[in-house]
């Protein structure tokens, strides 16, 4: 937005923004003003400020002793000598915003710089003939000449082009002395403030005392020039108006000493800094001066600034601080309650408003003055109280927390006390509700007690509850509704019904009960619940209560919903909380208020009774852990009235490097880098709440709401041209017209510009002819080397060819051979090398393969084990070459004596083996006798004369009992052993 735009809107919001109370009513009372406190502990450099600015887009400026500091509601930006751009001296002497929305800073070594409204900094170094000390103050004439005042050292000028005038004060002008105040007036006279009298530069341009018939006196004296032009003079406790070339007096403010700082507000009070007496004002309430809790720490009060909002903006020595209206107005102990820490509020018949805390009760009259009630308990202190009724004589009821039950009158007085003595149970009283035939109710920690005709009695209605009562209310047909911490219950007549929270939200603890029209609102620590018609309905943390627990619910006569909790009071409309209950809308839109918005304390507090009502002047009241709030309804629309706020860019960065992006210059990006934008809505009272929404004209198609959102980042945006715009709102109000605009380009990369895609096409082109030429070229000697590659190749496989079937051939051979040494290997691995019979493995492949045949076909099978008698003498005698001519003979005696089917084998040393297929027991007992016959008969084993061979033999038959082939060898095994042991020479059948 141009400067000039910019000044043009400000001042509009100046001259008329509709703020919280109208010009006709005037502002609030002092003590009604909220103070916000700022330090170095909040990010300011240093504490003591020295004038404070307003530019046109809205950013608040701090000169301090350590820079120049720009706040815009939410965080401190300094600029000093370590900054870019940044300050000659970090010593900030004055502050001056030009027509033309700049800003100009003097600092303590006689420096001048500005900062224009696009953001670009310019410096006017001090000149060797001028003062190399503090600028304490600056003021622009009308021909747009600076005028400047040097601490100590007279005044000087810097004029339009840029070049500076001084002069050396007259010897009998008191520069030497000179105060924080320099003026320019409509006549573009100077005014000087010294500590020995004011000074003039008169359009002769000449240094002058003011005038001893002024009767300003020698002591400090100092101008002040309001907004609307009127000149003031400060002299000690005197005020002067400037009327007709004279000083009137306005104001004397007797003991008010040294006064240091002047603010005319826009409803024309005088505000007033002081040297050590903090800060006054004069208004249609007279002299006022900040209460005791609200009084300015810090000693001096240096400046004093009204923002676009209508805040008062105090710098002094010990921080910078802001009174400011607010929607809330609050009462504790400074304002006469007895105690901070109120419990309940309750307004009676008379308009008369009593307020119960831990401290006691108290009344405030009608001219709004507390006063304590002088209740005591039975140890001589005030109660604690805890809950307030009025019953139809006028009576006022007072539950506590420990003390009964006091009854006192309308003016306070005590009437009658109810506790153990009159049968009322012990603890404390939360609620009091009493019917339409005055019957006094109470929630006691032991159920609910009646009280009629003085009596105390505890009904004895089955299910009546019997443990802490937390709120009691009357509905129109006169049931009473008990709110405990395990639920509800209704008491209509002699009967109890029992609501169940717990199944729709598990809801348990109940706070309190509101009627409206036909429905009940329950608080409780899970939201709020409605019952109608038998129909429980609730509106709780997932419809967008931001809380869980909530302590009353208020309606007042202009369509809120008024609801404490323990973080602050909350406000939606009953529209809006029925639609969410008949499941017609799916969240309920709260605003939230607390301390920020004028309440004694965030936590307000529950399970008290009445803990928040309407007054009959249609105002809210609210008790917390800080005192007594209150907020008047109609006051709530004119704050939600608020102008939006404004919203401008405070910077821009490029892959995180800041980006100079105001001005009149186009600021054009390269492509494919990451572009980050942090913006602000320049508003003081709401700035945590405050809502935004961009849209990039080129890449949204509409408006992108940002919530609180600050920033927004764009990464590889396309080429072309951009336009961000930013917009702001206060929660609950329109969007801002004043809108920050920024425009951009993001340049193409090179590979996208139409010169390097024109070249590039060309360059193509020409490669493309080249590769075509090179390629016929490839292809016309491709062709001669392939045919010389066909015969070289054809020459190749014939000789491979000739190879191949030589291979072939041999191949063929080695398979031969190898196919008989196979089948020699595989008779070696069977067959027994010396004697050539089947060895023990072909043996008992065969014993399993007879066994398994012999067992499915029932066929017999006879098994003989032979073992020749004495081998190792024949062996130890004739040596081994004669026992294996032996074992040889052997073999082919078995060989000789075997059928076709059946399988004689060597198992091993002298062992031998004979597998009788199809061969019944006696059978093969023929076979072994024939056997020995052969053994018998054989003469001179080996070659040897006289030698004899015999063999001792097992033979079994295969029978039922025989489950495995080698339980059937076991058994030929055994048999053999016996035959053995029985002499040798024989068969033993087993």
């Amino acid at each position: 937005m141009p400067s000039l735009q910019a000044a043009a809107l400000w001042l509009m919001l100046l001259c008329a923004f509709p703020w919280p109370l109208s010009a006709q009513d005037g502002p609030p009372p002092l003590r009604d003003y909220a103070i916000d406190v700022w330090t170095s502990r909040n990010g300011l450099p240093h504490n003591s400020l020295r004038d404070i600015a307003q530019t046109p887009e809205g950013h608040l400026w701090f000169a301090t002793w350590e820079g120049l500091v720009r706040y815009n509601g939410l965080d401190f930006t300094v600029f000093d000598r370590s900054t870019t751009p940044g300050l000659r001296d970090n010593g900030v002497g004055a502050l001056l915003v030009d027509r033309s929305g700049g800003l100009w800073i003097s600092d303590s070594r006689g420096n001048v710089t500005r900062r224009g409204a696009d953001g670009r900094w310019n410096v006017w170094e001090h000149r060797p003939d001028t003062p190399q000390v503090l600028i304490q103050a600056m003021q622009m004439d009308s021909h747009g000449r600076l005028w400047l005042l040097y601490e100590g050292k007279g005044i000087g000028s810097l004029g339009p082009d840029g070049t500076f005038d001084y002069q050396t004060p007259p010897a009998d002008v008191p520069m030497a002395l000179s105060f924080t105040k320099l003026v320019v007036d409509a006549q573009d006279r100077v005014w000087v403030s010294t500590l020995d009298g004011l000074v003039v530069r008169d359009t002769d341009g000449v240094l002058r005392r003011a005038p001893d018939s002024w009767g300003l006196g020698r002591g400090l004296v100092w101008p002040y020039r309001a907004p609307d032009g009127v000149m003031w003079v400060v002299a000690g406790e005197r005020i002067y108006r400037m009327q007709d070339g004279a000083p009137l007096l306005q104001h004397r403010l007797p003991g008010v000493t040294h006064i240091t700082a002047m603010l005319q507000d826009r409803h024309g009070d005088l505000w007033l800094g002081t040297e050590n007496q903090g800060l006054l004002r004069l208004s249609r309430h007279g002299l006022e001066r900040l209460p005791p809790g609200l009084s300015l720490p810090g000693g001096r009060v240096v400046s004093l600034r009204e923002d676009a909002e209508g805040s008062i903006w105090v710098g002094a020595n010990g921080g910078l601080y802001r009174l400011r209206e607010t929607l809330f107005s609050s009462f504790t102990e400074r304002d006469g309650l007895s105690g901070d820490y109120v419990r309940t509020v309750f307004e009676d018949r008379q308009r008369q408003l009593w307020i119960g805390s831990a401290s006691g009760l108290d009344r405030r009259d009608a001219q709004g003055r507390f006063s304590p009630v002088p209740l005591r308990n039975n140890v001589g202190k005030s109660p604690s109280v805890l809950s307030l009724a009025q019953d139809r004589e006028g009576t006022l009821w007072v539950g506590t927390f420990g003390d009964g039950i006091f009854r006192i009158n309308e003016q306070g007085q005590r009437l009658r006390d109810y506790g153990n003595a009159e049968g009322l149970p012990g603890g404390n009283i939360r609620a009091i509700s009493i019917d339409r035939d005055g019957v006094v109710w109470a929630g006691t920690q032991k159920g609910v007690i009646r009280i009629e005709a003085g009596k105390v009695e505890q009904p004895a209605i089955p299910g009546m509850p019997t443990g802490l009562i937390t709120a009691l209310a009357h509905d129109g047909d006169g049931a009473l509704w008990i709110g405990t911490i395990e639920g509800i219950r209704v008491l209509r007549g002699d009967g109890v019904q029992a609501i169940d929270l717990q199944t729709l939200g598990g809801g348990r603890s109940v706070f309190g009960f509101q009627q409206i029209g036909d429905a009940m609102w329950i608080s409780t620590d899970r939201g709020l619940y409605r019952y109608q018609e038998g129909t429980l309905a609730r509106v709780g943390l997932e419809q967008g209560m931001p809380v869980d627990t909530v302590f009353q619910l208020v309606p007042d006569r202009v369509g809120n919903v008024w609801i404490s909790s323990n973080r602050g009071v909350l406000r939606t409309d009953m529209t809006m909380l029925n639609a969410v209950a008949d499941g017609r809308a799916a969240r309920v839109e709260v605003e939230h208020y607390n301390e920020i918005d004028g309440m004694a304390n965030s936590q307000a507090n529950g399970s008290s009774g009445p803990s928040a009502i309407l007054r009959q002047d249609g105002t809210f009241w609210v008790v917390t852990a800080g005192g007594l709030s209150t907020v008047d309804p109609l006051r709530l629309q004119r704050f939600r009235e608020r102008l939006a706020p404004p919203a401008v860019i405070e910077n821009v960065q490029v892959d995180g490097a800041p980006l100079h992006w105001q001005g009149s210059d186009h600021n054009s990006i390269p492509g494919g880098r990451r572009l980050s934008v942090s913006y602000v809505g320049l508003s003081y009272l709401l700035s945590e709440r405050i809502r935004y929404r961009t849209r990039l004209d080129g890449l949204d198609k509409g408006w992108i709401e940002r919530g609180q959102q600050r920033s927004v980042e764009f990464i590889g945006l396309p080429p072309g041209d951009y336009t961000l715009h930013v917009s702001a709102a206060h929660p609950g109000g329109a969007w801002s017209d004043s809108e920050a605009v920024w425009e951009f380009t993001v340049e193409p990369f090179l590979w996208q510009r139409h010169s390097v895609q024109l070249i590039a096409a060309l360059l193509l082109l020409a490669g493309l002819v080249a590769l075509y030429r090179y390629l016929i070229n490839r292809y016309k000697a491709s062709n001669v080397r392939l045919a010389r590659m066909v015969q070289e190749a054809t020459l190749d496989l014939q000789t491979q060819t000739v190879n191949l079937q030589a291979l072939n051939q041999e191949k063929t051979e080695l398979a031969d051979r190898l196919a008989v040494q196979a089948e020699a290997f595989e008779r070696q691995a069977r067959e027994d090398a010396l004697t050539g019979l089947p060895n023990r493995r072909a043996f008992d492949e065969a014993l399993a393969r007879d066994f398994a045949r012999s067992q499915r076909s029932h066929h017999p099978l006879c098994l003989v084990v032979l073992y020749i008698d004495h081998f190792k003498e024949v062996n130890d005698r004739h040596s081994h070459s004669v026992g294996d001519v032996v074992l040889v003979e052997v073999a082919r005696l078995l060989a000789s004596a075997c059928r076709d089917s059946d399988m004689p084998a060597r198992t091993g040393g002298e062992e031998f083996a004979l597998l009788l297929n199809d061969t019944r027991l006696d059978e093969a007992a023929q076979v072994c006798a024939r056997l020995r016959g052969l053994f018998h008969d054989h003469p001179d084993w080996a070659g040897i004369p006289g030698l004899k061979v015999t063999f001792s033999a097992g033979l079994v038959e295969l029978d039922a009992a025989d489950r495995t082939p080698m339980l059937l060898y076991q058994r030929a095994d055994r048999a053999l052993y016996r035959a053995k042991s029985e002499g040798r020479d024989r068969t033993a059948i087993g």
